[in-house]
């Protein structure tokens, strides 16, 4: 027979974090967390705004999944003329998917980005665009269309602060776009050397990707993620005033957001989680974790243990024998569970013992009557 016991764990909330997000200037801004899916602080979360080229995210993921990245290009003169930010690309030069693909992330070339959705798109701007937007509904981008592939504002262009982080979300699965969106600098197959648009990467050791955009109707926004201590956090800023304003925004956001999070020792090899009796008068026998188990847990939150133990084992007990179990709770989320073993041995008692105990049963059962 099993009996549950429910425990807080109040060890694994011993840190304080701050419960107030820091303050943001930007109008639209999100950060989430990757341990538990929570919105941490979020202001006009799924608004629709312009993403600037935030949108070379999406334009590199279908240009790599329709395309190799060895794949020669032949720069369109359509691709040179798009403007503003540019690796300065000229009719007819070749270069490969992947350097243009490098360009449109580090160097945010609008050209770089606009010559990969005319050969994906077998010359059509519009044919790429619709790809864009099937991929946006495949991944849940239930707030973004898009309508070119540079992210320069146009009507119809547009994006929210929700959708942008799932949109890094899927892009950072990509092994191209993790470890290129994380370059300082790279230099392209032609011997050019291309720089990165993004402020963090010198501010924040702990970014693992992001992209940036301005434009004047998006303003100055980013989207990134940072991991530490086996927590990752996601957030993105829309319609900064600066670029200082916009860096200041999501530094303080990613820092504060991992704040919310420590390594916790949520199952303890050293604890005793149950003591269940053996019978025959024998001592208790102590049931432990075989193994130590870490994970990130919120600071602000308690957790909850739930162990289930049997309620008499069935004798002859090995050393290590399974149990029961433990599992710890982040309300209602499985944060771990583990097994419970028997700390020892318990053997079977003999033809002696098993007499004396129902004799000194026996006895006290008698007195008792009799009292």
């Amino acid at each position: 027979m099993a009996i549950p016991v429910l425990v807080v764990l109040a060890a694994a909330v011993a840190a304080a974090g701050s419960a107030a997000p820091p303050p943001v200037a930007a109008p639209v801004y999100v950060v989430e967390s990757a341990v538990d899916g929570t919105t941490l602080a979020a202001r006009n979360a799924t608004r629709r705004h312009a993403i600037a080229s935030i949108t070379k995210l999406m334009t590199v993921l279908v240009a790599l999944e329709h395309a190799d990245a060895d794949d020669r290009v032949v720069v369109s003169a359509a691709a040179t003329r798009i403007g503003e930010s540019t690796v300065n690309l000229r009719p007819g030069a070749r270069l490969t998917v992947r350097d243009l693909a490098i360009g449109a992330l580090l160097p945010s070339a609008n050209d770089a980005a606009m010559a990969l959705a005319l050969h994906v798109g077998r010359g059509s701007e519009a044919r790429f665009v619709a790809l864009m937007n099937a991929k946006a509904v495949r991944v849940g981008l239930r707030g973004t269309h898009f309508t070119n592939p540079h992210g320069l504002d146009e009507p119809g262009h547009y994006s929210t602060a929700r959708d942008v982080v799932r949109l890094l979300r899927v892009a950072l699965r990509n092994p191209f776009v993790r470890t290129w969106s994380t370059r300082t600098r790279a230099t392209l197959s032609s011997g050019r050397t291309v720089e990165t648009t993004d402020d963090l990467l010198a501010r924040l050791p702990s970014l693992i990707g992001g992209k940036t955009g301005h434009t004047e109707d998006a303003g100055w926004a980013q989207v990134a993620a940072a991991t530490a201590r086996g927590v990752t956090v996601r957030a993105a800023v829309l319609g900064a005033a600066t670029r200082e304003a916009r860096n200041a925004d999501l530094e303080a956001l990613l820092r504060w957001a991992l704040a919310q999070y420590r390594s916790s020792l949520v199952v303890d090899p050293k604890r005793t989680y149950a003591t269940v009796d053996p019978g025959w008068g024998l001592p208790g026998l102590r049931l432990v974790a075989r193994a130590a188990v870490v994970r990130p847990t919120p600071v602000n939150r308690p957790l909850v243990e739930h162990v289930v133990a049997v309620r008499v084992p069935a004798l002859p007990v090995r050393r290590g024998q399974r149990l029961g179990e433990v599992r710890v709770y982040d309300g209602a989320r499985l944060v771990a569970r583990s097994p419970l073993v028997a700390a020892r041995e318990v053997g079977e008692p003999g033809a002696l013992r098993k007499a004396g105990f129902f004799a000194r049963r026996t006895w006290h059962h008698l007195t008792g009557f009799v009292s």
